[in-house]
């Protein structure tokens, strides 16, 4: 076969304290060139000194005892953790042999940052790629694609019709030479989540409470992240899994399927790799007061100290999070609420980004409104994270609840030519077992295939 390009294994993505020391120091070197392909092994949670990059929110921010967890995703090369899925689901067709160097152009559905991770891998691993998105993402979104070197197909609407570009990947996949990075049904997606991330949350606890996880968090876009539940459960069987969906478009929770302004999560359908066995409960965030939120940690650094939060701990949070990780932080308190979480519990979320994608969003929100002052940011400040109630919560744990979201999944999938017997075959936990085990025959041929 044709030489792969040179990267790392799932276990390596876990753990780079394995990768041989050499490729290692070259690799932390290269990180202020982002386009050197040795950046593929700074695929990680993990920061120089092997420990998890995350951020234990202040209780004056929160309003609540337990401890709110947040794994940042900004310190992933790209700038955002979506690029661990986009390398391993090219790097398992790579060596599957079912993408070829020279030979096959690379699909990326998205709303944004997984096309970012597809643009990005794909020019350090040599390959053509085309980003299929909505034409109404931030435009952050669509200059760093192109920077890396990937075409843009932009069909119409905003996060919440996702949907539009699972049908038009489904169209360009008809030309053999194109292959697609699918996120919302491949399962290098879920493997990656589950073994790199799901890990990474269990080592980010330790230390800290009672060095357990009681809840983790997260809203589904392509809902890779929630496979990192799985793991997490198989440590701490008593830990809840969340999934947050917007208020606007509460698909899992009611079937809605409006818009909304979460860019990234939302997306009308009950993704293919969403294990739904898992999902104990999910919980609606509204727009705004996520967009709300971001724009007072961003810009409300003396609304944050008037508050108690010490300014270094402010100024330090100001860059940290997007859109999506404010809705995954009002999530994070809702639950402790609603669980009555005390101070030796952890609650554990992710910050998928960082602001760098989100000026233009901040800039559209003060468009709408008259004032965002100071006296407006410490109305904000109240409203989105200590005025967080206990509404909007579905409790998913009974065989009644899942089989709704079952009924989702089919409706969503059975038209992209899934049959409904793999569909069934996702309704026990052995499916979802078998599939993660694969890391060890992928980590197995990427060895083998690099060192040809």
């Amino acid at each position: 076969m044709s030489k792969i390009p040179f990267g790392p294994t799932y276990e390596e993505m876990l753990h780079p304290s394995i990768v041989d020391p050499s490729i290692r120091a070259k690799a932390l070197k290269a990180k202020s060139d982002e386009l050197d392909p040795i950046n593929l092994f700074n695929i990680t949670w993990k920061d120089e000194s092997n420990k998890v990059n995350k951020i234990v929110l202040p209780k004056e921010l929160t309003g609540v005892e337990c401890n709110i967890v947040v794994l940042l995703g900004k310190y992933f090369p790209s700038g955002s953790h979506k690029v661990g899925p986009a390398y391993s689901t090219l790097i398992e067709g790579c060596v599957d042999q079912t993408i070829v160097p020279g030979q096959h152009t690379i699909l990326g559905p998205s709303t944004g940052n997984f096309g970012i991770g597809v643009s990005y891998i794909c020019n350090l691993m040599k390959y053509d790629a085309i980003v299929i998105m909505p034409d109404n993402m931030s435009k952050e979104r669509y200059e760093r694609i192109q920077r890396y070197g990937a075409k843009l197909d932009l069909t119409p609407g905003t996060e919440s019709d996702v949907i539009l570009t699972l049908e038009r990947t489904f169209e360009l996949k008809e030309d053999p030479k194109n292959r697609s990075l699918a996120q919302f049904e491949l399962l290098p997606n879920y493997r990656f989540h589950r073994h790199v991330t799901g890990t990474s949350c269990i080592e980010a606890v330790q230390g800290i409470g009672n060095s357990r996880v009681a809840a983790f968090v997260s809203a589904p876009g392509s809902a890779g992240t929630l496979g990192a539940g799985d793991q997490i459960k198989k440590a701490f069987p008593e830990a809840k899994i969340v999934a947050l969906e917007p208020y606007e478009c509460s698909t899992l929770t009611n079937g809605g399927r409006g818009q909304h302004r979460i860019e990234g999560i939302g997306d009308k359908m009950c993704t293919l790799i969403h294990n739904v066995l898992n999902t104990d409960y999910v919980t609606l965030i509204k727009d705004e007061d996520s967009v709300r939120g971001l724009k007072v940690i961003h810009d409300g650094t003396d609304v944050l100290v008037e508050n108690g939060i010490p300014r270094d701990v402010a100024e330090g949070m100001k860059d940290l999070f997007g859109v999506s990780t404010i809705c995954n932080i009002q999530g994070a308190i809702k639950m402790a609420k609603y669980l009555r979480l005390g101070p030796d519990d952890n609650v554990v979320t992710i910050a998928t980004d960082g602001f760098d994608r989100y000026d233009s969003v901040i800039q559209d929100m003060e468009r709408r409104y008259l004032e965002t002052e100071d006296f407006v940011l410490r109305r904000w400040f109240k409203d989105v994270f200590h005025k967080v109630g206990i509404e909007d919560i579905a409790d998913y744990r009974s065989e009644t609840q899942k089989e709704k979201l079952f009924a989702q999944k089919e409706k969503d999938w059975l038209k992209f030519g899934y049959s409904k017997a793999y569909l069934d075959s996702m309704k026990t936990m052995d499916f979802w077992d078998n599939e993660y085990e694969k890391i060890h025959h992928y980590d197995e041929l990427i060895k083998k295939y690099r060192e040809e």
